[in-house]
């Protein structure tokens, strides 16, 4: 009864978005993949999230300082969004140019990056670090507000060769200092002070007089830069190619080693590396076709499983398979929190270099937060009847094996794949074992939620 283009559908929406309901799976399932893909790349066909509508329920987005129910926000996005790449790839740009409000305790600067990230998700690179380079919550997590002439302060010309674009071992010492002087006088405005109506925004401001017009000499090149010509320089590098293409293949396809080993460590894939690093030169660091050619690779199609869901991942994956939140409630802006105690707290990534993806996100404390909330939200589902799954197991028949019994539970969980291994003890589980007839057994409904249960606690469940 299982569809392979269910089963493929399910696999592009945990990657490329943050899953899928039953509804839309079947739907989707019906489409070609081409077409899916297609729909996904270009989200402007699709509406919008409406937060001005929120805060119509919660008074308190009306003030950008917030940050708790901004987080809960967050969440809400992405299991609403109608153009899940879109919220998918702010998630991943957020991970990359990793900023903090916990440094700048200015929550309108973390929220106005948010919304740029989010506008220029699938956009081309060079604009997005332009972008970046110009966000008055970057600049002062990297301080270069700091940076004046005749006083370089290196931390902005660092990370954006190390960690935002080009990695360890391409550059010199000496490409971030004249990299540093080259962003001197690149500031923002001094936002109004905070009492008494909250926090005001804050804006790029470029102070000629306090730049370093002279002649510097960057990654072999020579000039009287400025800024943006340092980004244009670093955006046609054959090593920033390479650099994105390993950050997208770790956060899309399959989990790397960390950041800090990439320079002495070879991908787990180089072929596939190499490619989405060879189509990203092709097409000039334009994301929407990038983003195409991996999600139609065989490669992006093959690596179901092979990667650990992140918090956000999971919360946002288990709310959109029970069908919760589809509207506002009193508890969304807890849903960030949510995030927070499996290990990722958004908006507040731990440090420059983001979170560690992959198996570091479990250990024993997160991995018992993970099951229970996966578990607490799922039997809270099932009991409102939110999600429904007693009437699509059972369908139109009056009785199921223990083997069809688990298969149809782990089809409308979302489409899981799990080892035989775990599929053998599904089976043999209390609940499964003898199959259900539906017409003597008293307590189907019951034995159907326990597997449920008992699928969302598997170390399968744990991995997209």
């Amino acid at each position: 009864m299982v569809q392979s283009g269910i089963d493929l559908a399910a696999h592009l929406m945990r990657r490329a978005g943050f899953g899928a309901t039953n509804e839309e799976l079947e739907v989707l399932g019906s489409r070609s993949y081409e077409q899916i893909v297609d729909d996904l790349v270009n989200p402007e066909k699709f509406p919008e999230v409406d937060e001005y509508a929120l805060r119509r329920y919660f008074l308190q987005l009306n003030n950008f300082d917030t940050v708790f129910t901004w987080r809960g926000v967050w969440v809400y996005r992405m299991v609403n969004t109608k153009r899940p790449l879109e919220e998918k790839m702010t998630l991943f740009w957020h991970h990359i140019f990793a900023t903090s409000v916990g440094k700048s305790e200015h929550g309108p600067s973390s929220i106005k990056q948010l919304e740029m990230f989010r506008e220029r998700a699938l956009g081309d690179f060079e604009d997005m670090i332009s972008a970046l380079a110009r966000d008055p919550a970057m600049i002062f997590w990297l301080d270069n507000n700091e940076n004046h002439l005749g006083e370089p302060n290196e931390n902005w010309g660092r990370e954006l060769l190390e960690l935002f674009s080009m990695g360890v071992g391409n550059y010199t010492e000496d490409d971030i200092k004249q990299a540093s002087r080259a962003f001197t006088g690149w500031t923002f405005t001094q936002p109004l002070p905070l009492d008494p109506y909250g926090r005001y925004t804050s804006d790029f401001t470029y102070e000629d007089s306090d730049h370093d017009n002279s002649e510097k000499e960057f990654l072999g090149h020579k000039g009287r830069f400025n800024g943006d010509d340092i980004i244009k320089i670093v955006a046609k590098q054959p090593a920033t190619a390479k650099f994105i293409a390993r950050h997208l293949y770790n956060f899309f396809v399959a989990d790397e080693p960390q950041v800090p080993a990439w320079s002495v460590t070879e991908p787990r894939d180089p072929v596939a590396v190499n490619a989405i690093a060879e189509h990203f030169i092709q097409v000039e660091g334009n994301m929407r076709e990038v983003m195409r050619f991996i999600l139609l690779s065989d490669f992006f199609k093959e690596s179901q499983g092979k990667r650990v869901k992140s918090p956000a991942e999971l919360v946002a994956g288990i709310i959109k398979t029970a069908g919760t939140h589809r509207t506002p409630t009193p508890i969304m802006p807890s849903l960030g929190q949510e995030v927070a105690i499996m290990g990722q707290d958004l908006m507040t990534p731990p440090t420059v270099e983001g979170w560690h993806y992959g198996h570091e996100w479990i250990d024993g404390g997160t991995l018992n937060n993970r099951v229970n909330f996966a578990v607490k939200h799922m039997s809270k589902a099932m009991s409102d009847g939110d999600f429904n799954i007693y009437e699509m197991v059972r369908g139109e028949s009056d009785s199921v094996s223990a083997e069809d019994l688990v298969d149809r539970c782990l089809h409308y969980v979302g489409a899981v794949k799990v080892s035989d291994e775990t599929r053998r003890s599904l089976v043999n589980s209390e609940a499964a074992s003898g199959g259900i007839d539906f017409k003597s057994d008293g307590d189907s409904k019951g034995k159907i939620e326990k597997i449920v249960r008992l699928i969302v606690s598997t170390v399968d469940y744990q991995f997209a």
